[in-house]
C-alpha cells in the first residue's frame, strides 16, 4: 500500500531529481535512494560498532589467548602423546 506525503526539498535538489526521472517516477526514484541509503548506513554502522568494540576488547582478548595457551598446548601434547603410543 502506498502512503502520500508531502516533502520539502530545495530547488536545487528538484532540478536534479527532475533531470535524472521521467516524469511519474520521482517516487519510485526517492523510495530507492531512501531504502539505499538505510542499508548502506546500517552496515556502515555495523562496520564501525564491530572495530570500535575489536579495539576496546583488543588488550582483553590478548590477554585471554595468552592465558589460554599454555593449557591448549598441554592438551596438545598430550593428545600426540596418546597418537604415538598407538
Amino acid at each position: 500500500m502506498n502512503k502520500r506525503i508531502n516533502v520539502i526539498l530545495p530547488a536545487t535538489t528538484v532540478a536534479v531529481l527532475d533531470r535524472v526521472t521521467i516524469k511519474g517516477s520521482r517516487s519510485a526514484l526517492i523510495d530507492r535512494a531512501i531504502r539505499h541509503y538505510v542499508e548502506t548506513q546500517s552496515r556502515q554502522n555495523l562496520r564501525e560498532r564491530l572495530k570500535d568494540e575489536a579495539l576496546a576488547n583488543a588488550e582483553r582478548d590478548l590477554q585471554m589467548a595468552a592465558e589460554w595457551f599454555p593449557l591448549e598446548e598441554e592438551a596438545w601434547q598430550a593428545t600426540q602423546g596418546e597418537k604415538r603410543k598407538k
